[in-house]
C-alpha cells in the first residue's frame, strides 16, 4: 500500500471519480456531462441542464416536456409540511428552513430501503419541485403573513415559478432568463465542499433526503455559500466608484477577507463570473440604475490591480439578484434550488460504483501518557 500523503484542507487531493463535471482541468474549464458551460448558459434551460446532470444526457422535446410537468406537480406541498414551515419563526435563517423542510419531506414521503431507479427520479422531481415552494411558503408567511399556494403559479419554469412567488405574478421574460442562467451557473461544480458532503453521506447507504440536508448544512456556511450576500453587504452601501475604491483600499490595509473574489480551484478567472457579469449589466441597464453595477466594477479593478484576484460566480450574483428584486437573505438559498441538481446527480453517481469515503488524518495529539485516577486529577 502506498504511504498516504497529507494535504491540509484537501487541497489538490483526488478523492474519486466523475462523469459528471469538469473544474478548470486540462483547459477544459466548466463543463457539465462534456457541454461547455457558455454554450449551456447561452443556449439550454435550468431543466434542459438538470435531466443533463441527472441522466447524463440532452433530453429530448417529450423527455423535457414530461419533465417539467413532473416538476410542476411536485410544487404542492403537504399540509404537514405547510404547518411546520408555518412554525419556524421570520428570524429562522433561510438555509435552516430550507434544511428543516428537506429533513420533514423525507419523514412524510420517506424513500424506500432499497429504492429503484424510477424512486430515485421521483425523488429528484419532487426536490426539484418542492424547495422553491417550501423556500417562498416560508418567507411569504413568516415576512408577510400570507398562506400562498404554491401549486397555482402558472409559470412552466423553476426561475419562473420562484419569481411568480416572490413577486406575486409573472415576472417578464428578461428577469426569468436571468435567474433561469443563474440556476444554471450555479447547478454543478465538481468536488465542492456541500457536494462532497454529499457523497460521504451517501457512501454510508443512507438515504437522499440526509444526503441532501447535510449538503444544505455544508453550504450554510460563509466560506462556500454565502459568499453573494456578503458580496452584497460589501457593496450595496458605496455610494460611487471612488468611495468603493477607496473603502477597499482602507479593508485590503487592514488585511479584510473581501468576498467573492478567489477561488480555490480556478487560478486565472471564473467562467462563470463573465456570465452573471453580463447579466448584471443588462439588469442595471433595464432598471436604470448604473451605481451598483460601476462600484462592482471598480471593486473588481482594485482586487485584480493589488490582489491579482479575480470575482467568482458570487460577486456579480449580488448585483444580478438585487436588480431582480430578491431580498438578499433569500440569495444562498437560491445556490440551493439549483445545486440541488448537481447534489442530486453526485448521490446517484456515488451509489452506482459506492465505496465508504473514509479518509485518513495526521494525529497531532499527545500520546503515551500515563493513567491517574480521578481522585489524583488537579
Amino acid at each position: 500500500m502506498a504511504e498516504a500523503s497529507y494535504s491540509r484542507g484537501m487541497a489538490g487531493v483526488i478523492a474519486g471519480e466523475t462523469s459528471i463535471a469538469t473544474v478548470g482541468q486540462e483547459g477544459r474549464g466548466l463543463s457539465y456531462r462534456g457541454y461547455s458551460i457558455f454554450d449551456l448558459a447561452e443556449h439550454a434551460t435550468f431543466e434542459e441542464v438538470a435531466w443533463l446532470l441527472l441522466h447524463g444526457e440532452l433530453p429530448t422535446a417529450d423527455e423535457l416536456a414530461q419533465f417539467k410537468a413532473g416538476l410542476i406537480e411536485a410544487r404542492l406541498l403537504p399540509q404537514a409540511l405547510r404547518t411546520v414551515l408555518e412554525k419556524l419563526p421570520k428570524t429562522a435563517h433561510p438555509m435552516d428552513v430550507l434544511r428543516t423542510g428537506v429533513s420533514v419531506l423525507g419523514c412524510l414521503e420517506p424513500e424506500p430501503e432499497t429504492p429503484t431507479l424510477d424512486d430515485q427520479d421521483r425523488i429528484a422531481r419532487r426536490l426539484l419541485g418542492a424547495l422553491p415552494s417550501m423556500l417562498m411558503y416560508w418567507y411569504q408567511f413568516a415576512h408577510h403573513g400570507k398562506q400562498i399556494d404554491t401549486a397555482a403559479a402558472g409559470e412552466g419554469s423553476v426561475a419562473g415559478h420562484f419569481l411568480d412567488l416572490l413577486y406575486g405574478q409573472g415576472p417578464d421574460a428578461t428577469q426569468q432568463r436571468a435567474v433561469d442562467v443563474s440556476l444554471i451557473l450555479y447547478a454543478e461544480h465538481e468536488f465542492n465542499a456541500s457536494t462532497f458532503t454529499a457523497r460521504i453521506t451517501t457512501s454510508t447507504l443512507s438515504d437522499v433526503y440526509s444526503t441532501i440536508t447535510s449538503a444544505i448544512g455544508t453550504l450554510r456556511g460563509p466560506l462556500h455559500g454565502g459568499a453573494n450576500e456578503a458580496a452584497m453587504a460589501l457593496v450595496e452601501p458605496l455610494a460611487n466608484a471612488d468611495e468603493a475604491e477607496g473603502y477597499i483600499m482602507e479593508a485590503l490595509a487592514r488585511k479584510d477577507k473581501i468576498m467573492g473574489f478567489g477561488h480555490r480551484v480556478y487560478r486565472d478567472s471564473d467562467p462563470r463570473s463573465d456570465v452573471i457579469k453580463g447579466w448584471s449589466k443588462t439588469l442595471s441597464d433595464t432598471a436604470g440604475d448604473a451605481r451598483l453595477y460601476t462600484v462592482s466594477e471598480r471593486v473588481e479593478e482594485v482586487m485584480r490591480r493589488e490582489k491579482d484576484l479575480f470575482p467568482n460566480l458570487d460577486f456579480y450574483s449580488a448585483s444580478a439578484y438585487h436588480f431582480l428584486g430578491i431580498p438578499t437573505e433569500l440569495f444562498t438559498p437560491i445556490f440551493v434550488l439549483s445545486r440541488v441538481a448537481g447534489w442530486l446527480a453526485h448521490v446517484f453517481e456515488q451509489r452506482a460504483d459506492n465505496r465508504l469515503i473514509r479518509p485518513s488524518a495526521v494525529y497531532t495529539g499527545p500520546s503515551d501518557l500515563p493513567w491517574v485516577p480521578v481522585q489524583g486529577r488537579s
